[in-house]
């Protein structure tokens, strides 16, 4: 992704803010199911970031105090359900070495102008055996390829660039981490969900897909 089409991302979420938001209200099963699954990875103790935090669906939901995000709209939103946010970009954040316990990552990394450069610069604010948590789109799961095949037609995911979960996991081990998990769940269309979707291990039928892997006392 090109610093342009970096942009046009951020000025569609901040001309949007409010229209993306409501997705999880219209979609409150799906929601509910992807914090499940995000949920069961979270500490119990611990100062946590969530990069890309949005309007603070996720990071109020899960404890998650601090977040950054660059669209000044959503972090507004996010600032009103009680998280400190930092307008920022995931590639150049704004905090000191080893400054959190966990950081979190959702449905963001496809939107990274360097999704690489934002996985090493997480890394480095994140503590020795911290954990860091990623949500994201599996492009290899039926319904992400349907997600894939009408990307161009969503007003939010036409500029997003899918990273498969084995390329994912390569960037990780790449960088260090240890104890690579993934789960995953949503496993039909958002709008025909009814109750919650169950949370599996793995990866490969379930959309939404939860990747963690725990800093190593020394990085490479």
């Amino acid at each position: 992704m090109n610093v342009g089409e970096h942009q046009e991302v951020t000025n569609i979420f901040e001309e949007a803010a409010q229209e993306y938001d409501d997705w999880f209200v219209r979609h409150e099963f799906a929601y509910r199911s992807e914090l499940a699954a995000i949920k069961a990875f979270i500490p119990k103790e611990g100062l946590g970031l969530e990069i890309g935090v949005g309007t603070g669906r996720f990071a109020s939901a899960l404890g998650t105090k601090w977040g950054v995000e660059p669209a000044r709209a959503m972090a507004e939103l996010a600032r009103k359900r009680g998280v400190m946010v930092q307008e920022a970009y995931g590639e150049k954040l704004p905090f000191k070495n080893e400054s959190f316990d966990f950081i979190l990552m959702v449905t963001v990394l496809c939107f990274f102008q360097d999704p690489y450069a934002a996985l090493h610069e997480a890394t480095r604010v994140l503590k020795p055996q911290g954990l860091l948590i990623i949500g994201m789109i599996d492009p290899d799961s039926p319904l992400g390829k349907a997600y894939e095949a009408n990307r161009e037609k969503s007003k939010f995911y036409r500029r997003a660039r899918f990273q498969p979960v084995g390329r994912v996991l390569k960037w990780l081990e790449n960088l260090g981490y240890l104890h690579l998990r993934t789960s995953q769940t949503i496993f039909q269309d958002p709008a025909a969900i009814t109750a919650l979707e169950l949370v599996q291990s793995g990866h490969g039928q379930g959309v939404f897909v939860v990747i963690a892997g725990e800093k190593p006392m020394q990085t490479p």
